[in-house]
């Protein structure tokens, strides 16, 4: 039970990465809410686990509302009268207009990076308020490896991951002071239900043979690594960038045509 009676608050946590991690904090003894836009799915799911014997609540959050971060984080504190643990999940692009520099409109790139960047600043601005007058607290950034790797496309989706990361480091370096850990969560391609729709088998395959574990991630390996920047098992770790991508990026990048020559040596 390494988040026994912590109190933790997951944006964008009604499927994929962030429900896992809902799952995996409360299995872990935390009190966790959903900060949702849809909140009959949030109880639905709360509703399930609680009946698991878990302890889930759900809060009204809408990324495209910046009113709502601060009063996700007031309904928490107001309900629990903490806030230990913020997981900042959100994070949105659009795949057929968010192409590569050239190509991309100006007010996609900005909108996109916008709503990413704001998401994490606002929501983490609100919950240090209260984390430095109880003592301390931690926030993760879900990011991605598409900010530290440049793509053929998605360009404000990666810039704004890459923000997130420099922002992490930010925010761990001013509030170290108050107690406050603020690391990141870099998932690879992981599956999902909206990566598995979304993929065709040519492009799955392509894009495995450059990952060293040859497969996709689960969203409980990505949740998992949010369990130990939740836990006390972190205290003296801030301003990490972990990458959970089973290898991506690490190897030559002549790797996915190398890694099956039999000749190669």
């Amino acid at each position: 039970m390494k988040l026994k009676d912590k109190i933790i608050l997951i944006t964008a946590s009604t499927r994929g990465i962030g429900l896992a991690c809902v799952k995996a904090c409360a299995k872990e003894g935390a009190v966790v809410y959903m900060a949702a836009r849809n909140l009959d799915l949030a109880k639905e799911e709360a509703d399930k686990l609680n009946a698991e014997g878990y302890n889930v609540k759900y809060v009204y959050n809408d990324a495209s509302k910046p009113e709502s971060f601060t009063t996700m984080i007031e309904d928490v504190v107001k309900d629990s009268g903490r806030i230990d643990v913020l997981v900042n999940n959100f994070g949105t692009s659009k795949p057929g207009q968010d192409l590569d520099f050239s190509n991309t409109d100006v007010n996609v790139f900005l909108d996109t990076v916008n709503i990413n960047l704001r998401s994490v600043f606002a929501a983490s601005k609100e919950a240090v308020k209260y984390m430095a007058k109880q003592g301390g607290g931690s926030i993760i950034n879900i990011s991605s490896v598409g900010g530290l790797v440049p793509d053929i496309s998605q360009v404000s989706y990666g810039t704004s991951k890459a923000a997130i990361n420099y922002l992490t480091k930010l925010i761990a370096v001013h509030e170290a002071r108050n107690n406050i850990r603020c690391n990141a969560v870099l998932p690879g391609m992981t599956a999902t239900d909206a990566v598995e729709k979304n993929l065709t088998g040519e492009f799955r395959e392509l894009f495995l043979r450059h990952i060293p574990f040859n497969r996709m991630g689960k969203p409980e390996e990505i949740a998992s690594a949010v369990v130990y920047f939740a836990s006390d098992d972190s205290l003296y770790t801030t301003g990490q960038i972990l990458t959970v991508s089973g290898g991506f990026g690490l190897a030559t990048p002549l790797y996915g045509d190398l890694a099956n020559n039999t000749n190669r040596r």
